[in-house]
Formats: structure tokens, C-alpha cells, sequence
């Protein structure tokens, strides 16, 4: 009997995969950025058909096997629903996702960085100035850096990387964002990805 692991996940990606079956990135709670296969989900009968979308926040039921998660049920959160009809939002939204299919390897839980993506992805919903868009996303950025530990302790960022992920924010780093650029690009060099 396997296990199965219920949990909640961001699709950061996917990839379609022999006849009717799907691969897929996701950045997940409970196990962090895991490969995850659906037989079959690309058929028109297939129940998870329209839930197994890219960008797609959902609750999702997991069994491990040797190499890859299966996905055995999805259900849509109501949550972040309107994050890709914007061109300007899709357009951050996927600058973070390969962002974070590069920096995150391994099935290694960071709830932390779950939980700061889901506060950030929300805040991006609501955003349509280009200015406020091009600021959440370095705060976005420097908080995914932080938590993943190639961000030190810094004076000047500590309120942007410590409080509350809301939408204040986003006009806090507008006062210094050429010196959170300037660490975001310095903690990216030091990655060596």
C-alpha cells in the first residue's frame, strides 16, 4: 500500500508526456519542488483535465514512486484564479517560476517560502500599474533569495525580507530599489545557477 501525501501546490510547469500523460513541476507545502505524472489528464474524459493547470494553486493528492510523484486527485483552492488573465501579471508570475525551477532542487520542504509565495502571488492578482508590478516582483525575488539563505542579514532589506508579506511593500522597495536590485543580482551571482 502506498502512501499518499495531501498537500497544496503551485504548477510551476508542465510538459505533455507520451499519449495522454502529463509531467509536471510543482512547488508544493509539505515537499517542496517535486516532478510530478498524471496518465492520461490530457484525454477529454479525464476528470483532472481543466484542475492540472499551469500556475494553477490547487490541493493535490500525491503518491510517491521510484523516481516521480503521481498525481492521483486535484482540486482547484478558489485561490489566485485570476493571476494569469492579466499579460503583465503572466509575465512576472512566469519569470518566478523559472526562477524557482532553477534555485530549487529536490524534494526539500520550505513552508516558509510556500507560504511567502502564496502572500506574494495574491498581492500580484490585485496589481496593474507596470511600476508597482516591476517592484513586487524584486520584493517577490528577494524573499524567495532570503529564504533559501543567499540573503545575509542586511539593515536596509530586513522589512522587506521579515514583515508580513502585504501589499505595503511593494511601496516600501520603491525607495531603494536600486540597492535590493543590487543585492537580488549579487545573491543570484553567488548561486553559481
Amino acid at each position: 500500500m502506498h502512501h499518499i501525501y495531501h498537500t497544496e501546490g503551485i504548477i510551476l510547469s508542465s510538459r505533455n508526456f507520451g499519449e495522454a500523460g502529463k509531467h509536471f513541476s510543482i512547488f508544493t507545502r509539505d515537499l517542496g519542488m517535486i516532478t510530478a505524472f498524471a496518465q492520461g489528464v490530457r484525454k477529454m474524459s479525464s476528470k483532472l483535465r481543466f484542475v492540472l493547470q499551469d500556475f494553477a494553486y490547487l490541493k493535490i493528492d500525491l503518491v510517491a514512486g521510484k523516481n516521480i510523484f503521481r498525481v492521483t486527485n486535484a482540486a482547484k483552492t478558489n485561490m489566485l484564479e485570476q493571476i494569469t488573465r492579466q499579460p503583465e501579471t503572466f509575465a512576472v508570475l512566469a519569470n518566478i517560476a523559472r526562477l524557482l525551477k532553477r534555485l530549487l532542487a529536490g524534494v526539500e520542504p520550505n513552508e516558509a517560502l510556500f507560504t511567502d509565495l502564496i502572500h506574494g502571488f495574491s498581492v500580484l492578482e490585485k496589481l496593474k500599474k507596470d511600476d508597482d508590478l516591476r517592484n513586487l516582483e524584486a520584493v517577490i525575488v528577494l524573499r524567495i533569495l532570503n529564504n533559501l539563505g543567499y540573503i545575509g542579514e542586511n539593515e536596509i532589506l530586513k522589512n522587506l525580507t521579515k514583515s508580513p508579506f502585504e501589499e505595503g511593500l511593494v511601496f516600501e522597495v520603491s525607495k531603494d530599489r536600486t540597492k535590493v536590485l543590487h543585492q537580488i543580482n549579487k545573491a543570484l551571482k553567488e548561486t553559481h545557477l
